[in-house]
Parts: C-alpha cells; sequence; structure tokens
C-alpha cells in the first residue's frame, strides 16, 4: 500500500558513455568507472545504453558463440561491482534465442532481464536478423518506487511499452537507446519524449550512446522529462557524460490525481495481465549521503555545427578505435579535400595529419598556392609530389594501344589514379590511413574516379552535399575568427582541373540546383515526375536521375564513411547494381 506521508525521490544518473564493439575488458572497466562515480555522487539508479556491453550494433558478431559468452560473463563482472546502488545495463541475453535486453541490477545481483518488445529493421537498423522481440511490459519497484525499463525504438511507439508501464503502475520510465546522430534529428527526439511524459504522466528517463561506430555517430544527448513533458536535464552532445537529477516522484502523483483523462486510459488500455510483471528491487533506499548536485547548462549545438561535431567525433573514433595513428589526404586547394583535412585535424590534431600536394600540367596556381596556405593555416606537414613524370609514363605505355583515338575521361581519370596510387603507397610505407575526399553529390551522380578520388581507408564527408560543405566551411572559418579555410577555395568555380580550362558544371549540373534534387530523389525516393510536378526543371531532374541510377556500381566500392543524413549511401540506401527500372 502506498504511503500517502512518504515523500519519494530518486537520484539517478544517466551514463552517457562511448562503448567500443568487441571490447569486454574495455566496457567493463568504463561501465565499472562510471558506476563508481554514480555511486560517490549518491544515485539510486545508475542507467547505462543500449548493449553497452558488446557496443552497438555488434552486427554478425552476435553469430558467434564465443562472443556471446564474453558477453554474459562481462554483465556478471559489472553485477559484481554494482554494490551499494541499482543499475539497468544494455546488453544481450541468450534464453534459447538472442534478446536484446536490460539487466535490472541490484546490490550486486542481476534481479531481472527486460527483452525489448519493438525490433527495428529499417534503414540502418538490421534487429530482426539477430534478436527475438519481448513481450512483456515489467514495473520494477525501486526505492518503492514504480520504474518501467524499456530500450530504444519501445519509447517511440504512442500505446508501446513505456505507455503500457506507466498506465500500470511506473512512475519512472527508464530508456536505454542507442540512437544514431541525422541532422534534425535530436529536435525531432526530444519533442517525442516530451510527448511520451506528459501523456503518460511519468517521468522518462532516456540514456542514449555517445561515439563513433564504423559509419554511424550516437551523440548523446542523454536526457530527462518531468511528468509534464517539460526538459529538467539533458547530457552534452558528442562527448562522454554522467547527468545526475533528482526525480520529484511525488510530484507524478499529485498530477495523477488531478488528470481524469490518465485515470480513465488506466482502466482502459491496461497491458493484459499475461504481459505484465511487477517485480520487487528495494523498498527502500541505500543510506548513503546525497551531495549537493551542481547546476548543468549544457551547450545546445545547432545547424550547421552539430554537423561539425559529428564529423569530428565520427573520424576520432574510426581512426582511433581501429588502432590508426595517423591520416593522409591529398589536398587539391578545392573544398572537398579543404574541408576533409580541417575537420582531421580539429578530430586527430595537427601531429596526427599530413596533407599531400599532387599537382599536374593542368593545375592552376591558384589550387596549389590555396592547398599550400590551407597547410600552414592549420599547421599540418605538406608534401609536394607532383605527378607530371608518371602522367606522360603512363601515356607513352598506352600510346600504341589508344592509336587513333582523342583523348577523353581516360585520361583524366589516369590522373585521379596515379594520385591514389601515392596516396597509398604512402600508406603501406608509413601506416598513414588514407581519408577519402568525395562529397555526397558527388557520390550520387558518379562524379568520382573508380580507383581514384573514390579510393581512401575512411570517408569523412561521403554523406555531406556540396552545398552544405560550403556552409560548414564557412561556419569554421567563424569560429576560427579569420579565413582559416582560404577565401579563394569558397569563391572559386568548382573544377577537378584535369583538362585544360575544365569547369564541373560541363560534366554536372551547377550543386545549387543540383543539391535539392539529389535531396529528394535518394532520400525520400520521390520520383522523376513528382520533382517535375514539383516545379523542378524537368531536365534538371531526369540527368540527375539517371546519373545518379547508373553510379551504383561505383558506390558499392566506394570506402565505408559517417552517415549524417536520414539516407545514407550503403546501410541505408540499399539498390540492385543490375536494375532496369528507372524513375
Amino acid at each position: 500500500m502506498r504511503q500517502l506521508n512518504k515523500i519519494r525521490q530518486l537520484r539517478i544518473a544517466l551514463a552517457q558513455v562511448n562503448s567500443t564493439v568487441g571490447d569486454f575488458t574495455g566496457n567493463i572497466e568504463r561501465i565499472k568507472a562510471v558506476l563508481s562515480e554514480a555511486r560517490n555522487q549518491g544515485a539510486d539508479i545508475a542507467i547505462f545504453p543500449e548493449l553497452v556491453v558488446t557496443g552497438y550494433p555488434p552486427e554478425d558478431l552476435l553469430l558467434k558463440p564465443e562472443f556471446l559468452r564474453e558477453n554474459l560473463a562481462s554483465l556478471d563482472k559489472i553485477a559484481e561491482s554494482a554494490v551499494g546502488i541499482t543499475a539497468v545495463v544494455g546488453f544481450v541475453d541468450v534464453q534459447n534465442d538472442l534478446f536484446n535486453a536490460a539487466a535490472v541490477i541490484h546490490d550486486g545481483k542481476v534481479v531481472d532481464v527486460y527483452h525489448k518488445v519493438f525490433l527495428p529493421n529499417y534503414g540502418v537498423f538490421d534487429e530482426n536478423r539477430y534478436f527475438q522481440a519481448g513481450t512483456s511490459y515489467p514495473i520494477y519497484t525501486i526505492n518503492g518506487v514504480g520504474v518501467g525499463v524499456n530500450i530504444c525504438e519501445d519509447i517511440w511507439y504512442e500505446a508501446g511499452p513505456a505507455t503500457k508501464q506507466s498506465l500500470a503502475g511506473a512512475e519512472v520510465i527508464i530508456n536505454i537507446s542507442s540512437s544514431p546522430y541525422e541532422v534534425n534529428r535530436a529536435t525531432f527526439r526530444e519533442k517525442m519524449l516530451s510527448t511520451r511524459a506528459s501523456d503518460s504522466v511519468a517521468i522518462v528517463a532516456y540514456c542514449n550512446m555517445v561515439g563513433g561506430q564504423d559509419e554511424l555517430v550516437f551523440d548523446g544527448n542523454s536526457m530527462v522529462h518531468n511528468e509534464k513533458g517539460e526538459l529538467i536535464a539533458r547530457g552534452k552532445q558528442f562527448a562522454e557524460d554522467l547527468i545526475v537529477v533528482d526525480l520529484d516522484v511525488e510530484a507524478v502523483f499529485r498530477r495523477r490525481l488531478h488528470d481524469p483523462r490518465w485515470r480513465k486510459e488506466t482502466l482502459s488500455l491496461s497491458p493484459p495481465e499475461w504481459s505484465k510483471r511487477t517485480i520487487a528491487v528495494s523498498e527502500e533506499p541505500f543510506v548513503t549521503p546525497k551531495p549537493p548536485l551542481p547546476v548543468r547548462q549544457p551547450e545546445v549545438r545547432q545547424y550547421p555545427d552539430e554537423i561539425y561535431k559529428a564529423l569530428v567525433l565520427g573520424l576520432h573514433d574510426y581512426v582511433n578505435k581501429n588502432g590508426f595513428k595517423k591520416v593522409v589526404i591529398g589536398l587539391s586547394g578545392g573544398i572537398d579535400s579543404s574541408m576533409t583535412v580541417t575537420i582531421a585535424v580539429d578530430a586527430l590534431g595537427v601531429e596526427n595529419v599530413t596533407g599531400v600536394s599532387m599537382p599536374s600540367r593542368y593545375s592552376s596556381a591558384g589550387s596549389k598556392t590555396d592547398a599550400g596556405l590551407l597547410a600552414r593555416n592549420l599547421g599540418i606537414k605538406l608534401i609536394n609530389i607532383p605527378i607530371e613524370k608518371v602522367f606522360p609514363a603512363y601515356l607513352d605505355t598506352l600510346e600504341p594501344f589508344f592509336e587513333g583515338r582523342p583523348a577523353d575521361v581516360t585520361e583524366e581519370n589516369i590522373q585521379a589514379r596515379i594520385r591514389s596510387n601515392i596516396l597509398m603507397a604512402l600508406s603501406n610505407k608509413f601506416g598513414w590511413l588514407v581519408l577519402a575526399t568525395g562529397d555526397k553529390s558527388e557520390m550520387a551522380t558518379g562524379f568520382t574516379t573508380l580507383y581514384g578520388d573514390l579510393g581512401g581507408g575512411f570517408a569523412i564527408i561521403k554523406d555531406v552535399y556540396k552545398t552544405t560543405l560550403y556552409e560548414l566551411a564557412r561556419y569554421r572559418n567563424s569560429q576560427a575568427g579569420y579565413d582559416l579555410i582560404p577565401k579563394n577555395v569558397l569563391e572559386k568555380e568548382p573544377s577537378p582541373e584535369l583538362r585544360p580550362n575544365q569547369k564541373t558544371t560541363e560534366s554536372i549540373p551547377p550543386y545549387r540546383l543540383l543539391d535539392p534534387v539529389l535531396k529528394h530523389y535518394v532520400e525520400d525516393d520521390v520520383s522523376v515526375s513528382e520533382l517535375v510536378a514539383k516545379g523542378f526543371d524537368p531536365e534538371l531532374v531526369k540527368r540527375a536521375a539517371r546519373l545518379v541510377d547508373t553510379s551504383e556500381y561505383k558506390r558499392r566500392q566506394a570506402p565505408p564513411g559517417i552517415r549524417i543524413t536520414s539516407r545514407a549511401f550503403g546501410r541505408d540506401r540499399r539498390l540492385p547494381i543490375t536494375n532496369r527500372f528507372k524513375g
């Protein structure tokens, strides 16, 4: 029976940590350290992200029995260290099948396990490939408070586990998540969580993963909304954080007393008995001192700052988690290589970035000057390796076979492939990771050379449109307080400089016209006829669609790159190479 004379509060700690897939030792150490810090701050419950034990997403590692065993053994070690505190920890449960699960640990023991109910299987998610769905919506009594625990996708459904748990008596909803970043996702996510809290008349505590994992970047931005839907705490974006906050659970009870809508829904929408469980974890809090909490005012990042920070974090973690130390980038003096090297310096430090200038007979004096000025502004080492000796050797070697045929794109692509060979030779000799410099506009239209500038180990700006790159460059210059990226790079007309007086617009439409069409066609699957109906120029649309459709074979061979949009090439957008459908 509820005690009306008892003031009920919870101090929770959202542990926004950066796990590495498969690094069980490192992940355990990080979780234990944060558990200790949460306990020192008087937290009653420490909350960790979805699959924090294994890292997210583990993909086909889930098909390896030894991986699953280490995951379970790691959870046991974490539980042993969770003494004097309750913890919610994401892991893989193995019970005749695999479950994306949350362990509820109390005072050194795993008390219960929640299984994720809604398994996303769209975009970058393949959870139906690996996991069985959960079927119950348990309520946990923690320190005398009804608490519902669910996982990531579960919170997005209006009549999902969070709603059912609140109607069954949960006053606090804990959602552990590994929700990847994309542009404007944070705002949409915050609105959803606010709505879920106010509709459920419950406090919603959302703990999200942070860090880079291959193409994905997790932005953290964990948050807590009270029963009115008001944001009362927020974590940092793109950085680890421990968000400790006191919850006024009594306020939930008071608001429910005054909300007849919620009280009627309790009767009509309560989950069936077979799906409900109530587990007593603890009736009273641990007797621990609760130090005062500092005022938190984390910065909320806006466009384009949030994109820039996502790219920096994604590159930093890809390089460091994969054991690289240094990177190398071909500098042409254009916007793509300029932005790539600038992001690299911000992510890895000046000492870990090398630029390579590889001018040819067609390289303009301005481009060479721009590359040198940018390198000096950044403070990086710039190697100069002209390709003028190599290029004629290729032409002489092929001349007997090309006799009688005019020069065309073949000779242009040879130059790009020579440059790629030089970068890969430096990579092999010194262990540097080659950063590809192609952007999304080029990837979409195939305006890139296979085994040339398309090549490399990692493509930072693969999911960034050309027009967005210019915005990012202006943003970075504003942060520097001067033209860190030379003004001429932003103002000159783009050109591959692979033939005399070459202009990009001779091969593809102007980016200011092209990029809006690409976004609709690539990300939203808007057809050619629909785009024309929207007012886009028919010839522009048909040309853009043709370029996209005929370039799939190139994109399949592109290096991985950071995902920032709702539909990136690779993990998101999967089309057959052999395909005669147009439209």
